[in-house]
């Protein structure tokens, strides 16, 4: 018997050691720690078509349970196909211009590390999810940060001066989320058609996630890849995670031209190879038969939004009503000096533990954090009475 040795020290590679665990993961731990609600991570608590959830038993039980192709299940490419035209883009074809994946989330990941080589500048505007940092930080890519940040209105904005600053540092790719996670800002026509104008005379591609293209309240949802020239150097990430409730399922996809599919395939034919087979072709019969639900869930995520914003605006907190989305961002700076608190980690702590309440401190959102030291994220993807109860508690601020 040899003795049990102990590293003492992090073995985590220099690439991720400085994001430590997702806030993710620590907020709905705490959460379930102190028995409050919820609203700090971004999944429902409800389902999705039951015609869906029938279809994943029914593929399991035909047999559909080995190896799906590397680039998906050809239903699921269809219906992918299909998401991508009718919500805002063009007519493709799917055996050379989609790729399933392991959710959105791998399609990110996929995405970074088949296009990008060390040293490749990315523009990414921050807020961002926290993913994009990290396996930016995996290919070895240069951020290249532009801000987000609320004019009088109330609205997420960026100065125009500092997009064209961030592609004058001949970026090999932007990295695009409308409608936005966390702020739920959606990019207006006039914004996008300056970005496809820079990424054009700059020769760069584009990467825009787009799983909440279906969930806008005000505003409209266009595609960058149905502007001029964009076409053909753009890559659209989905995923039925947030089109039908179903962020368990992991299953997602990349809409890229033949030349930017290769390169998508290239890295997730090593990170995963395919995802998950069964789950494919129920997804595919949501997207191909059951596209209308979503209208359901719109309006039904909107009424949270108004009866959630409303009582966040009573308890204090300055609400940047989102346009679109699962999240609202708040300013907590008020309420947290009232109540000797400093910090978004610090206000989250308090609504989890006094309050019974968690939400998300968003400066991991930021490549400069001291930016989001004032803010704090709220979900209202859940059930009306979730969030009615999640307003019982809020009045005690």
């Amino acid at each position: 018997m040899y003795p049990l040795c102990m590293i003492a020290t992090s073995q985590v590679s220099d690439r991720l050691r400085d994001f430590g665990s997702t806030v993710f993961a620590e907020m709905t731990a705490m959460a379930v720690r102190h028995e409050a609600i919820n609203l700090s991570q971004g999944f429902p608590d409800f389902d999705g078509p039951a015609a869906m959830l029938e279809a994943l038993g029914r593929a399991a039980g035909d047999g559909l349970n080995q190896y799906a192709p590397l680039s998906g299940v050809p239903e699921l490419r269809q219906g992918a196909a299909k998401w991508f035209q009718e919500f805002g883009g063009i007519e493709v074809d799917p055996v050379d211009w989609v790729t399933a994946t392991c959710g959105c989330t791998e399609a990110i990941a996929a995405t970074m590390l088949g296009l990008l080589n060390p040293g490749d500048g990315l523009v990414v505007f921050q807020p961002c999810y926290d993913s994009y940092q990290a396996t930016a930080s995996m290919a070895g890519a240069r951020l290249i940060p532009v801000t987000l940040s609320p004019d009088e209105r109330g609205e997420f904005v960026f100065e125009g001066a500092s997009l064209r600053e961030a592609f004058a540092a001949s970026p090999r790719a932007i990295l695009l989320n409308t409608p936005h996670n966390p702020t739920g800002k959606v990019f207006t026509r006039a914004e996008l058609e300056l970005i496809a104008e820079l990424c054009v005379e700059h020769d760069t591609i584009a990467i825009t996630d787009e799983v909440y293209d279906h969930l806008v309240y005000e505003g409209e949802h266009i595609r960058l890849a149905g502007l001029p020239g964009m076409a053909e150097r753009t890559i659209t990430l989905g995923s039925i995670g947030k089109l039908f409730s179903a962020t368990g399922w992991k299953v997602g996809w990349a809409v890229a031209s033949p030349p930017l599919t290769e390169a998508v395939r290239s890295a997730h034919q090593f990170l995963t190879f395919c995802a998950n087979a069964p789950a494919q072709f129920a997804a595919a019969k949501a997207l191909l038969e059951h596209l209308d639900t979503t209208e359901q869930l719109r309006m039904n995520l909107r009424k949270n939004r108004d009866l959630l914003c409303d009582a966040l605006e009573r308890a204090g907190l300055k609400v940047y009503r989102p346009a679109s989305g699962y999240f609202v961002m708040c300013d907590h700076t008020r309420v947290s000096a009232r109540l000797g608190l400093d910090g978004d980690a610090a206000f989250c702590g308090h609504l989890v533990k006094e309050i019974g309440v968690a939400a998300l401190p968003p400066s991991s959102f930021y490549i400069d954090r001291s930016l989001g030291k004032r803010f704090v994220r709220f979900g209202f993807c859940k059930k009306h009475s979730t969030i009615e109860a999640a307003v019982e508690r809020l009045a005690a601020l």
